[in-house]
């Protein structure tokens, strides 16, 4: 660990009253060879989290709910895919930079199906779009969130992704996804 900048006790930094410096409300030190999973809000340059991607919501029936959300959005949706390895097929629509993901349960043993057995049709998950998806999965496994996949495993729209159990996240599935890239395979 090194001291980069210390905060000097009358709030100046490198020999400049606080009003001129960058680091006004810093008053301690920063320090490099941080951990991984360190939380502090300087640790990267990029954002951790970038934005919400895309809603899920689990659907009896594709074709009737393409229908409905057709009214609803005032256009058609852009993209209907399986997702074998999940046993969905999933259907995606555009609002502005959020999608509208609506699953459909191929199988009867596939975690859609038993979401609709259990809760009926409705919101099941909230995706949030990452920089790095290994990155993530570490830090967040580091601040003791419960990750439901040993790895990120790819998912519909060419996303690499995974699941925060909904337990560490008051009640609330969370998928974090990150565009496939030759990068990521």
């Amino acid at each position: 660990m090194y001291d980069i900048i210390r905060g000097s006790p009358n709030g100046s930094c490198f020999g400049f009253p606080q009003q001129f410096g960058l680091f006004y409300s810093l008053n301690r030190t920063i320090k490099i060879g941080l951990p991984r999973n360190t939380s502090y809000f300087w640790r990267k340059s990029r954002e951790m989290i970038k934005k919400i991607e895309h809603i899920g919501i689990a659907v009896k029936s594709l074709q009737s709910s393409n229908d409905l959300f057709k009214k609803l959005f005032g256009k058609e949706h852009y993209k209907v895919e399986p997702v074998e390895s999940e046993g969905v097929s999933t259907s995606f629509f555009m609002l502005g930079e959020t999608k509208i993901e609506l699953l459909e349960a191929t199988t009867t043993d596939s975690a859609i199906a038993r979401f609709i057995e259990k809760k009926g049709e409705g919101i099941h998950h909230i995706a949030y779009e990452v920089d790095n998806i290994y990155e993530e999965m570490d830090r967040l496994k580091g601040e003791g969130f419960e990750v439901l996949n040993a790895e990120p495993k790819f998912g519909a729209d060419n996303k690499m992704i995974f699941f925060l159990h909904p337990k560490s996240t008051n009640g609330v599935l969370v998928e974090l996804c990150q565009e496939r890239n030759d990068e990521i395979l």
